[in-house]
This record gives structure tokens, sequence and C-alpha cells, in this order.
């Protein structure tokens, strides 16, 4: 079709200028990044400490939901692979909001799926458990990679394999204590919670250590979506974003 067609010639355009920019900066790799923008994405994550992780069964919710979210208050956004024809809304949120919101893509699993998001716009890139093969491949090309660890030692070794945020995933007993914890024994790690944190306890994990917060099913209702309540979506972001800022910006350690 010609939508699939235009979509294909502008993913081939944001492949090319990848392949010139790595060219212009004298590397070989294809898909190189500036340090500078490396640097710009972790001070979006130190000073905004919350993203939203969008997760929707249709493809019609997703843009709809993630814009609410957005209204409230949101400027770090995630879409995941799960989510139907998530590639195009992160192209076109990526071409709405480029330099206010920063975009990226979540449940990477792969190489080719994190080049796949890479073209289609994505800022960085977050998988759901640590994956040493892809960490690699954006330490290497200057892009921001956040792994899904469960146990401090994963979040160490993906710390050492290059990735400057660790995405704690799934949640802890403990929640906000066990990040105090371990962020007090391994203080150069930027730990990211995930599952657990709520509308209410994002800010007290921020304040135990936490680097960032980030925000799914309770910012995302699923039954608000369901019933296209989308303003009750901006309600909640409005909510968590407040709690979230008692907590001032992230002290960057690394």
């Amino acid at each position: 079709t010609m939508a699939l067609r235009i979509a294909a010639s502008s993913a081939f355009a944001k492949a090319s200028a990848m392949r010139t920019m790595s060219t212009a900066t004298g590397s070989s790799l294809d898909r190189m990044q500036t340090k500078e923008s490396y640097e710009a994405v972790l001070e979006k994550f130190a000073q905004i400490r919350a993203c939203a992780v969008l997760r929707t069964a249709t493809s019609d919710d997703c843009p709809k939901a993630m814009q609410a979210a957005i209204d409230g208050g949101f400027e770090i956004a995630e879409f995941t692979l799960t989510t139907p024809n998530c590639l195009d809304h992160l192209s076109d949120f990526r071409q709405k909001h480029d330099g206010k919101v920063m975009i990226g893509c979540g449940t990477i699993l792969t190489i080719d799926d994190a080049e796949r998001a890479v073209d289609a716009g994505s800022e960085f890139i977050i998988t759901p458990v640590m994956l040493p093969d892809v960490i690699k491949w954006c330490a290497e090309r200057n892009i921001v990679s956040v792994p899904g660890c469960q146990t401090p030692t994963e979040l160490v070794m993906a710390y050492r394999a290059g990735a400057p945020l660790q995405k704690l995933f799934p949640g802890v007993a403990g929640g906000p204590m066990w990040v105090k914890a371990v962020s007090s024994a391994l203080p150069f790690l930027a730990i990211n919670p995930t599952s657990g944190v709520d509308l209410d306890n994002a800010g007290d994990f921020l304040k135990m250590g936490a680097a960032s917060v980030g925000l799914v099913a309770p910012l995302f209702d699923p039954a608000a979506i369901a019933a296209g309540d989308f303003d009750q979506i901006s309600k909640n972001a409005e909510k968590v974003m407040a709690n979230v800022r008692t907590a001032g910006p992230f002290v960057r350690r690394g």
C-alpha cells in the first residue's frame, strides 16, 4: 500500500542518515550517536525522573493513552514492542514532540529489535531482562540502554556491561527499602524501578535512592483505557508527577 511504501521510505531515509552520521564521526559502526546525545538522554532522566511505560492491546488506544500521559506532565515516554504498530506510533511521537518529550522503546530482546527501534527514532533502549549483547551494541554506539534486572548481581553486571541505567524488574519485596539498601551499598548504580511503582509511592522510591521510576498500569489504568476515559490517564499523570517532583533532580554519580 501507499502508506507502507511511505513508511518504508521514511525508515530507509532515517537509516541512511544514521549511516551518514557514523561516517561523519569517524566510526565504522552503523547507527552511531554522538556523546552529546548520550549525555542529554541521561541528563533528561536525571532531571525528570519518571517514564511513562505504555503497553496497549490495540493500536488505536496507544497514541491516545500516551498523549494523555504527556498532557498530564510526562516528558519521558516508552513505547513497548508488544503494542500493535509500536514503532509507527513511536516515530509519530518523536516527530511531534522532538526536543520536548524524550521517546524510547521497550521490550527490546535482540539487536535487530534495537536497530528497528533506533531507525524509528527511539532515543533510548529498554529491555525486560539483562541482555549483554544488546547492552554492548548500545554502548558502542552511544545509545543509552536500560536493561531489566532482578538482583543486585544482575544490576552490577548490567552496569559493568555498559548500561548507565538499570531497570529493576519485576518488582521486589520491600520496594523502596530494597532500593535504599542496594543503592547505599552500591552507590554507582542508577536504579530504575518499574514494576511495583504506583501513583503514591513513586516519590518514596526516588527519595530512597532510585535514579528514576517507570509507571505502567497504575498510570495507564487498563479499565480507563478500555472505557476510553483518557482524562483519567492525564489525572493519574498529574498526580504521580507531583509526587516525583517532591524528590528533586537525581545527582548523577557516573
